[in-house]
C-alpha cells in the first residue's frame, strides 16, 4: 500500500497532462492518446488489459502510475422500477454508494463525491459518522465506469447528489466534470450533469465563473433561516439571503435555470404558510422546485409529509407561478437514498 501511494493517479489526468507525462517518459503522443482511450472509453482497470501497447510501456506505466478503480461490494436492484444501488469498495477499503436510475431518456447515475459527509443535515443518512475523506476525480469517474460496465449500458446523465458535498471537494468535482464530458472519453454533455450543493456560497460563485453549463441544484429545504438553521448547519455560515444572491448571480450570468431541492418533513417545513413564504422568496427567479418526501432514516426521527400536505404545498407554489414537481420515488424497496448501505456495513463490522 505504501508503494501505491507514491504512484500518480493516472485516471485523474487530463489528456494534455497525460501527453506531457508521456513526453517526459520519451513516449510518442499517440501512445498517450491510446492509453487515454483505454482509461476513459474502454475503462480498463489495469495496464495489462491495454493489449495494443508494447509490453515495455505497460510495465513502465505500472511502475509509475496507478488506476484507482472500484469493486462492487453489494448490488441491489429494485423490483419496482429497475433502479440499481451499488456499494462500491475503494482501493483503500473505504466505501461509497452510487445509484443508477432508469428514465425514458436513458440511464442517470447519482455519484458520491466524498466518503461520508460533514455537512450534518438533519435528514440525511450520509452525514451519520461525518466525512472520512474527499474522493479523487478518478474515484468519482469510476463510479460511472463501474456501473456502466456492470450493466452493459451507456450512462447518459449524471447527478452529483450522492454522499458528500461536491463544492467542499470543489477541485476534484470540477476535474471530474471536465473529464467525464471530454469528447475523447465518455463525452457526456455538461448540460446532462447536475451538481447539488447545500449552499457553499463562495464555490457557487466560483462555479459560475467557469462558464460550465452544469445544472445547479440547491438543497434548500426551508423557507426561512430559522427552520433551515435547525435542519442544515451550513445555513449558520451562509444564510438564505446570501445563498439566493449567489443563485441569482448564477442564473443571470449563465442563463441556466436552477433547481431547488425541498425535502418535505411532516410538521417541520410542510405547512401552507411555509409554502407561501417559499413562493415569495423564489418568485421571479429562473428556477424549478423539486419537492421530495423525506426518506425514512431511523436515526433522524423525521417522517415524510402526508400526501394531502404535499398536494397543498404544490398547489400554493403553482398559484404563485413557481415551476414545481414532486420527485418520483425510485428504488423505494432498496433504500435508494445514499448513505444507508455504507452505514449498515460499518455497523455490521463493528
Amino acid at each position: 500500500m505504501e508503494q501505491i501511494k507514491t504512484k500518480t493517479d493516472i485516471v485523474s489526468l487530463s489528456l494534455e497532462e497525460l501527453r506531457d507525462r508521456f513526453a517526459g517518459l520519451g513516449e510518442p503522443r499517440f501512445r498517450a492518446d491510446q492509453t487515454y482511450r483505454w482509461l476513459h472509453v474502454q475503462c480498463a482497470a489495469s495496464f495489462a488489459d491495454m493489449t495494443n501497447l508494447p509490453k515495455t510501456l505497460r510495465e513502465k506505466l505500472d511502475n509509475d502510475f496507478a488506476i484507482f478503480s472500484c469493486a462492487i461490494e453489494k448490488k441491489l436492484v429494485s423490483c419496482y422500477d429497475g433502479t440499481v444501488k451499488y456499494l462500491f469498495r475503494l482501493h483503500d477499503g473505504e466505501f461509497v454508494e452510487t445509484v443508477v436510475m432508469r428514465y425514458k431518456y436513458g440511464l442517470s447515475v447519482c455519484v458520491s463525491s466524498q466518503v461520508g459527509c460533514n455537512m450534518g443535515c438533519a435528514f440525511c443518512a450520509s452525514a451519520i459518522g461525518g466525512c472520512v475523506r474527499d474522493l479523487s476525480a478518478s474515484e468519482i469517474l469510476w463510479q460511472v465506469y463501474a456501473a456502466g460496465l456492470d450493466l452493459g449500458e451507456r450512462i447518459s446523465h449524471i447527478v452529483m447528489m450522492g454522499m458528500g458535498e461536491p463544492l467542499v471537494n470543489y477541485d476534484n468535482a470540477l476535474r471530474f466534470i471536465r473529464l467525464i464530458s471530454d469528447p475523447n472519453g465518455q463525452n457526456i454533455g455538461v448540460r446532462n450533469i447536475s451538481l447539488s450543493t447545500c449552499g457553499i456560497v463562495p464555490k457557487i460563485y466560483a462555479l459560475t465563473q467557469t462558464g460550465l453549463p452544469v445544472t445547479l441544484s440547491i438543497s434548500l429545504h426551508a423557507p426561512n433561516d430559522e427552520i433551515r438553521g435547525k435542519l442544515m448547519p451550513v445555513n449558520k455560515r451562509w444564510g438564505i439571503d446570501e445563498l439566493l444572491a449567489a443563485v441569482k448571480d448564477h442564473t443571470e450570468k449563465t442563463g441556466r435555470r436552477v433547481s431547488f431541492e425541498y425535502t418535505l418533513i411532516r410538521g417541520v417545513n410542510d405547512s401552507e404558510e411555509n409554502a407561501r413564504e417559499l413562493a415569495a422568496r423564489l418568485r421571479g427567479m429562473l428556477c424549478h422546485v423539486n419537492l421530495i418526501p423525506v426518506n425514512q432514516v431511523t436515526e433522524t426521527g423525521l417522517s415524510a409529509a402526508q400526501e394531502q400536505d404535499v398536494r397543498r404545498f404544490t398547489a400554493v407554489l403553482e398559484r404563485f407561478h413557481i415551476n414545481v414537481t414532486v420527485r418520483r420515488t425510485l428504488g423505494s424497496d432498496i433504500n435508494a437514498s445514499c448513505g444507508q448501505l455504507r452505514k449498515n456495513r460499518k455497523e455490521s463490522n463493528s
